[in-house]
């Protein structure tokens, strides 16, 4: 019997489906997007199904996963508050907390995702972590990490990510 493996786009989630067509409760991501934010180490969790990233960003991140995709993307404090729509203060206290409310613990995996497909697209950290620097003439002459500060910029970036990953002039 066949399997068929559908993937969505937008959450970059491969969902198997099961001859019967039921879906599996188990959803796998096709970029280890708990890597990305420090491990198990970090996240002081196993985040390999749905439920368990839901959970995780309902009752917030460990600070260290912050710190995690803040190394990858090599920025600065500063940079990590843009992007992520949180004043430096605020930052400075969730590191004493060592825990990221809801909302905040929503854009790092946000951040965290497209970032995970970058790397998937590009194969390397390094060269994701290029890309989101360079200026991208399909996002209007502007760099990536300008546009993820919003949900709509996400997307576009995603958008882009995934025209560059089917071979999409882009």
């Amino acid at each position: 019997m066949a399997h068929t493996v559908a993937i969505d786009v937008d959450s970059h989630l491969a969902l198997i489906l099961l001859p019967d067509d039921k879906p599996r409760d188990d959803v796998m991501p096709r970029v280890d997007v708990a890597k990305v934010l420090g491990g198990r180490k970090a996240l002081k969790r196993r985040l390999s199904r749905f439920e368990d990233m839901l959970g995780a960003i309902r009752s917030g991140l460990p600070f260290a996963a912050l710190e995690a995709i803040i190394e990858k993307l090599q920025l600065s404090i500063g940079e990590a508050a843009a992007v992520l729509r949180i004043p430096e203060r605020t930052l400075a206290r969730r590191k004493k907390e060592k825990r990221l409310l809801p909302d905040e613990s929503d854009r790092v995996i946000r951040l965290a995702r497209v970032y995970a497909h970058a790397v998937e697209v590009f194969e390397t950290e390094e060269g994701a972590t290029d890309w989101f620097k360079d200026s991208i003439r399909a996002l209007g002459g502007r760099r990536p990490l300008d546009l993820l500060d919003t949900d709509m910029g996400v997307q576009r970036v995603d958008a882009v990510l995934t025209r560059i990953q089917y071979g999409v002039y882009s």
